[in-house]
């Protein structure tokens, strides 16, 4: 959820869609804090000259500049980790997977922007680091709703249930109390 990434958020795309899961966020982020978890920010910090660049998304999110800094509403708090990364994955070349195992954390919620890759492809790491991974469906967005329904929906019945799981923040924590 950074600058860059959401743009005019009166327009259609992903900065319109990323305004309506914003108080689920901000509310999936105080409930986090409250019960004492670890809130992580995985955040695009790209260079120009990125591999990504080379297709048809434009440049953004560049390192340094204050596009790739995360929203007014949804800033971390003391104690929140902020990790930069430069490929969809918040695990990619990241040092994610040492920080949650440090932290004996087995289990991770998913959220964000854009479902069908930094999201998905975020879950799909984690099960393949080990982790079990739960895509938070109404804390995640994608640039047109039926995008994200489509991607959650082929991920609902997968054949790595339990370990990926798509279900609603509430119920995530409710089980997690």
């Amino acid at each position: 959820m950074l600058k860059d990434n959401l743009g005019d958020v009166s327009r259609p795309g992903i900065g319109q869609q990323a305004a309506v899961i914003l108080p689920r966020l901000q509310w999936l982020l105080a409930s986090a804090r409250d019960r004492g978890w670890r809130v992580i920010y995985a955040c695009d910090s790209f260079f120009p000259e990125d591999f990504i660049f080379r297709g048809r998304m434009k440049a953004h999110a560049l390192r340094g500049t204050s596009g790739a800094g995360i929203i007014d509403d949804l800033r971390p708090q003391p104690g929140d980790l902020v990790l930069e990364k430069r490929l969809f994955s918040a695990f990619a070349r990241t040092d994610l997977d040492l920080t949650l195992r440090y932290k004996g954390i087995e289990e991770v919620g998913v959220t964000g922007i854009s479902t069908p890759y930094c999201v998905l492809l975020t879950a799909l790491d984690a099960v393949g680091n080990g982790f079990r991974a739960v895509i938070l469906e109404d804390c995640c967005a994608a640039h047109k709703e039926e995008v994200h329904r489509a991607t959650l929906d082929i991920y609902r019945q997968n054949p790595l249930y339990p370990l990926l799981r798509v279900i609603k923040a509430e119920d995530f924590l409710a089980e997690n109390r």
